[in-house]
């Protein structure tokens, strides 16, 4: 199977980093720029977008060094727990237990009371103590700048998930023990969009950035958090959430990236993300009544982003940059998608397997109409591609 050589030497060359590595957005991990940039919002996103675009890693020579990043590690763990359930060998064992020691030293703890503001302006005690995970390093947009290791939803879902499988997979309960927290860092700290009985969620509690995706991960993390608690609270955010971003959804299935004219562009992996924590709902027994919206999305999805050859497109309307994520993405969505869509998945996965792994065993980072960057980021390339490769085999072996 071309997938399992793929697979073995993705691992080998991770196995010899230890999970470390650069990112793409990495660079005010430099002492030198966090200096130049003398605290400027346009120098801060100038350097950071300077070395996401150079196909050459200039990072060591400015002093940017490999670490861990705590949602690749999160997704590390997704794919060894899946991978457990291939084949039972304790080695996978040895490195999940591995990645939740990492995974615990790095989580962010839920706030104080004197530093937390919700929409309502209440701060909460501790009495509903939680945690989340962040990035390791300091991440500046146009509106707001993060610090490091700030707890944000994308993340923190994305990690919740991985262990919530891991505990399923492996019964290791400390997996789900660092997963239930997660959920009052979710219901607590986020800021909130009221609109009309449905509510989004923000990135992070420092920000009043509405994006649907972040939503719509969050709430799929409570609904299943919901299931372990039966904590009322948890099941009716999740579903005002849902209702919130698939009221947003457009006539086609499609979605913007978020309401705001500014981020009205339809890319390929947010459009999977949006579905994959939509189909979390349906699987639970919640949200039938967006079943016929949730087939027009994956449909809008299967016909607007794939050439006939599985090349991935970036956004709907044109194909590059092609991102390591829009491949990954859609292997992880449609591997669980069932044989109506075995054929597309298998053209996507043979595509990328083709066109973006490297002999090293690692995968690029992006390919552009001229050129490639094939640098070997860690979470971005390789966290991505793993947890794509053992999300085929774990449904492949379903059927």
């Amino acid at each position: 199977m071309f997938e399992l050589t793929s697979l073995q030497r993705l691992l080998s060359w991770v196995d010899a980093e230890g999970f470390s590595g650069f990112d793409p957005y990495d660079a005010l991990n430099s002492p030198v720029l966090r200096t130049l940039s003398f605290g400027n919002k346009y120098l801060h996103i100038g350097f950071t977008q300077v070395f996401k675009r150079l196909p050459v890693n200039l990072r060591p020579l400015f002093f940017v060094r490999k670490d861990y990043n705590p949602k690749g590690l999160g997704l590390f763990l997704w794919g060894y727990a899946k991978l457990y359930t291939h084949k039972k060998n304790p080695q996978y064992l040895v490195q999940i237990e591995k990645l939740l020691d990492l995974l615990d030293r790095c989580k962010s703890p839920l706030l104080m009371d004197s530093d937390l503001r919700r929409n309502d302006g209440r701060g909460h005690g501790n009495d509903n103590k939680g945690h989340g995970w962040g990035y390791n390093f300091d991440w500046q947009s146009r509106v707001f700048f993060i610090p490091k290791f700030t707890p944000t939803v994308v993340n923190s879902s994305f990690i919740g998930h991985a262990l919530l499988d891991a505990w399923k997979f492996t019964g290791l309960e400390r997996a789900r023990a660092l997963a239930l927290p997660i959920g009052h860092f979710i219901l607590r700290s986020l800021n909130r969009l009221n609109e009309n009985g449905t509510v989004c969620f923000s990135y992070t509690h420092i920000d009043r950035y509405f994006v649907h995706n972040a939503n719509l991960l969050g709430a799929s993390l409570l609904i299943r958090l919901y299931r372990e608690t039966g904590e009322e609270e948890m099941k009716q955010a999740a579903l005002a959430a849902l209702a919130y971003s698939m009221k947003h959804q457009r006539k086609d299935g499609s979605w913007y990236y978020a309401e705001k004219k500014v981020s009205h562009w339809i890319d390929s992996f947010h459009t999977g993300f949006n579905l994959q924590a939509a189909r979390y709902f349906l699987e639970a027994g919640f949200g039938e009544e967006y079943g016929e919206a949730f087939l027009r999305g994956v449909r809008f999805y299967a016909d607007s982003f794939f050439l006939p050859d599985g090349t991935p497109k970036y956004y709907h309307d044109r194909v590059y940059p092609i991102d390591i994520h829009s491949p990954a993405q859609a292997v992880v969505f449609f591997s669980g998608m069932g044989a109506e869509y075995a054929k597309l998945t298998e053209r996507i996965l043979k595509w990328m397997i083709e066109n973006m792994q490297g002999a090293s065993g690692a995968f690029y980072f992006q390919k552009h109409r001229y050129y490639t960057n094939r640098i070997p980021y860690m979470r971005w390339g390789q966290a991505w591609a793993f947890h794509a490769l053992t999300e085929y085999l774990f449904h492949h072996d379903a059927r």
